[in-house]
């Protein structure tokens, strides 16, 4: 049995927006995606301020929220997947950004 193997371009990514319910990335193809920003927890708990400070990392495939540590693919987001960080990982982040954010009000 013969397979046949399919190489896919990867496009890159030309802006990125997002907003309280989605996340949407316009690629070098043309394309247009849009996912929840459910998929994503850490930029549902993000400020707008935060959301807004990205960066385009992985030679043009994958965003980066340094304030956020939240990474993001291109490949990801065109096959559906959303985040697969674990609840335990998580809950860890929300108690690390709540501390942080009580010693700068402090």
């Amino acid at each position: 049995m013969n397979t046949l193997a399919i190489k896919m371009e990867i496009p890159q990514i030309v802006n990125v927006s997002v907003t309280d319910d989605t996340l949407t990335v316009e690629l070098s193809d043309g394309r247009t995606i849009s996912v929840p920003t459910a998929w994503y927890p850490r930029l549902v708990h993000a400020t707008p301020q935060e959301r807004e400070k990205w960066k385009v990392i992985g030679k043009g495939h994958g965003i980066h929220w340094e304030s956020l540590d939240e990474d993001i693919s291109v490949e990801n987001l065109l096959a559906g997947r959303p985040s697969g960080e674990s609840l335990a990982s998580f809950k860890k982040w929300v108690e690390n950004r709540k501390r942080s954010i009580t010693k700068r009000c402090t």
